[in-house]
């Protein structure tokens, strides 16, 4: 897989696919976002001060992921198993990812959306 240049500094964070956009946070570096706890931990928090204007949708309705970086300094990106593979390079644009990022689809009740037999809206 060709990743395309980028200039975003290499982050974790979180995202959703929005019909046809990516909605993307980054975590900043310094440690902002990347705790346990707080706002920006998980998709759920984090949705109430991100959602587009007048969405009345809840955080679970749209496939979304988590990128994540590991001790070694690779990417990982968890999905749900519904956004295809023609959002990765998106994904890694947002996310300063330059190498072939391992990709981990998440068939868990955490990862479910609308698109899932089995969705509940959260």
């Amino acid at each position: 897989m060709k990743i395309a240049a980028a200039s975003k500094e290499l982050s974790r964070g979180v995202f959703w696919i929005l019909d046809d956009t990516i909605l993307a946070f980054p975590f900043r570096n310094d440690g902002i976002g990347v705790a346990k706890s707080g706002n920006t931990y998980n998709h759920k928090k984090l949705w109430y001060d991100v959602k587009p204007r007048g969405c009345s949708k809840p955080y679970n309705y749209y496939p979304r992921g988590r990128v994540d970086i590991s001790n070694k300094g690779k990417a990982i990106i968890y999905m749900n198993p519904e956004i295809s593979e023609d959002w990765i390079p998106s994904v890694c644009q947002e996310f300063g990812i330059r190498e072939t990022p391992i990709i981990r689809y998440d068939y868990s009740q955490h990862y479910k959306c609308y698109l899932d037999d089995g969705w509940i809206p959260d």
